[in-house]
């Protein structure tokens, strides 16, 4: 298996164990963008046009419910592959 297989694979099981690194390199790799936090924030946005924004803090280790986030735009995506 590689290694993006298994992040993957990670992710889709909800591991706990996910960084932010690591999901940052997800949203990415499927074409979202990266937005600073403003004022002192520690949480970052990913967005993409025609998805919904996904806000993810910058804090260790990563809350199930900010994987759970990444988990179904991930799925919306792979859906979305399949469908073309």
């Amino acid at each position: 298996m590689s290694k993006w297989e298994k992040l993957l694979s990670k992710l889709l099981n909800l591991s706990s164990e996910m960084r932010f690194s690591e999901l940052e390199k997800i949203l990415v790799s499927y074409g979202y963008v990266k937005h600073s936090p403003r004022s002192g924030s520690s949480h970052y946005t990913f967005r993409k046009p025609g998805c919904y924004p996904v806000t993810i803090p910058m804090h260790e280790p990563i809350k199930r419910v900010y994987v759970k986030l990444v988990k179904e735009a991930v799925e919306g995506e792979i859906e979305n592959e399949n469908l073309r």
